[in-house]
């Protein structure tokens, strides 16, 4: 049986982050000011070891491997975006945006976790298609309900709907395609990643329909999660703008479900959203406002499920 959480993540121990320019492009999320790069850096590591602390008191399973400083790579905390891990064994890399993200790609963790007895099967490499200037962006791009075989995914320059499309022919997803837009100086702009603005739990979606200007693809989107039965919960742009989006479902080690999101996230829900949450999951929220200005994503963008075996 295919599940929908996982117990165990990869995360990518910061040594350089710092505001990305060559991201800020189509990230509207992210910001910057005149900080020294060795002070951001600072604070985001505290908060990464924050962070890291409070899911190994949670008993989740982290998998952390530090950056190098060399080459330069100012988002790495977002592995999400470069890799996706699946529980037939195989795993998937993805075509970057950015050119300085392409370099997060590392297959020394991959040999690494090889070497820890994780069986990797295949590898479904998608980056030659960089040449091409087209684009997906892992778990960022798409948002798996994998237990019901749906992708979703807002068509965007970081998600190519062709690029789309063949990854669920490959992996057996049911595609669900659409455009997300959000208000930036009073013009829409596309959203530049899916997952700020949907999260799928087993048996709840929490979505900004707002975001999806088209009414039909906004039936599409909601006739889908209901087909599904999940129990639909609706934020605003102003709170998916806090990241209550960028939410992620995990397990800990005795399989109780916990809701991963930011403390600005949490801080933004109503306590209706809220009270419908708890009825599926403990919610545990994370300050990381570094990482989330500087970086324009938050904590499921940190996060890479590993749904892989592991011969233990």
């Amino acid at each position: 049986m295919i599940r929908q959480t996982t117990n165990t993540l990869l995360m990518i121990e910061p040594v350089a982050f710092n505001y990305n320019e060559q991201t800020a492009s189509n990230n509207h999320f992210q910001k910057n000011d005149p900080v020294e790069p060795d002070k951001i850096q600072e604070m985001a590591l505290s908060e990464f070891r924050n962070m890291v602390g409070i899911l190994k008191e949670k008993d989740v399973n982290l998998y952390v491997v530090q950056d190098t400083l060399e080459p330069h790579t100012p988002d790495s905390i977002f592995p999400n975006n470069w890799i996706s891990f699946h529980s037939d064994g195989r795993i998937a890399v993805y075509p970057m945006f950015a050119e300085n993200r392409r370099l997060e790609r590392r297959s020394d963790i991959l040999n690494q976790m090889v070497k820890d007895k994780f069986v990797i099967l295949d590898i479904a490499d998608y980056t030659a298609s960089e040449a091409e200037n087209k684009f997906l962006e892992g778990t960022g791009s798409m948002v798996f309900d994998r237990e019901n075989r749906v992708a979703y995914a807002a068509i965007s320059k970081r998600t190519d709907a062709e690029l789309f499309f063949r990854f669920c022919r490959e992996f057996n997803f049911r595609p669900v395609s659409f455009h997300a837009h959000q208000t930036v100086n009073g013009e829409r702009k596309p959203i530049y990643h899916t997952n700020v603005m949907m999260c799928i739990g087993t048996k709840f979606a929490v979505v900004c329909l707002d975001a999806i200007d088209d009414l039909d693809e906004r039936k599409q989107v909601l006739e889908s999660l209901t087909f599904t039965e999940k129990e639909v919960i609706e934020i605003s742009e102003d709170q998916m703008h806090q990241f209550a989006g960028n939410m992620l479902q995990v397990e800990d080690n005795a399989g109780k479900h916990l809701l991963l999101m930011s403390q600005a996230a949490y801080d933004s829900l109503s306590s209706d959203q809220t009270d419908k949450l708890l009825k599926h999951v403990e919610i545990v929220s994370i300050p990381i406002p570094t990482i989330e200005k500087y970086g324009g994503g938050s904590v499921r963008c940190m996060i890479a499920e590993v749904f892989i075996p592991r011969n233990v």
